[in-house]
């Protein structure tokens, strides 16, 4: 198996094939805000291939002189799950990026939403913490929902230097007006995440 770049095209397909039903709209950013973001390097998509067929997706946030990567999304395809690709791909992502300080990235906090989702959000978090990832030290809340960060890299990365790579990179990506409004980096403890309001729209 491989990682191998995906084209603006290949993205807008995965996204509205895959992505569309692999994640709730509160945790989808606008496709059109992921082709800007790769049309200016920013953005990487990569596909996980065997052979020449596509079996899962990585796509991350990249900072120019920046050395971490922020996993957006990740995720195997439709009809390709339950076969171990998720932890392959992030062993390979870690090779990938083996020049970066580490790959960091959001998992919601079991705690969030509705208790009927609970199970599924400590299932997700543990998928990542059993493959190479730590806390990164600290909560945050991005659009109304509420996020563990969590590291694979350098174990000299500490929460400080993560806290702020991690709010470069939003405030890099968005509008003072927006991040004041829907980012919290940190997320303090018992403070609640700010309403999402129809950020999508803004």
């Amino acid at each position: 198996m491989r990682l191998h770049d995906l084209t603006s095209a290949q993205l807008a397909w995965l996204y509205e094939a895959e992505l569309k039903q692999d994640f709730p709209p509160e945790e989808l950013k606008p496709l059109k805000a992921m082709l800007s973001l790769m049309a200016q390097g920013r953005y990487q998509a990569l596909g996980l291939y065997e052979g020449e067929e596509l079996l899962g997706y990585a796509l991350l946030w990249l900072e120019p002189g920046v050395p971490f990567a922020l996993l957006d999304y990740l995720g195997t395809l439709e009809g390709k799950r339950s076969r171990g690709l998720g932890a392959a791909m992030l062993d390979l992502l870690a090779d990938y990026y083996k020049e970066y300080r580490g790959i960091f990235g959001e998992a919601e906090a079991p705690e969030n939403g509705s208790p009927d989702g609970e199970a599924l959000r400590r299932r997700r978090l543990n998928f990542y913490l059993r493959n190479g990832f730590r806390y990164g030290g600290y909560d945050c809340a991005l659009f109304g929902v509420h996020y563990q960060t969590l590291i694979r890299g350098r174990e000299d990365v500490t929460a400080g230097e993560l806290l702020e790579v991690h709010r470069k990179i939003y405030r890099g990506h968005m509008p003072p007006h927006i991040y004041q409004r829907f980012i919290q980096i940190p997320l303090a403890p018992g403070e609640q995440p700010n309403p999402p309001g129809d950020w999508i729209e803004e």
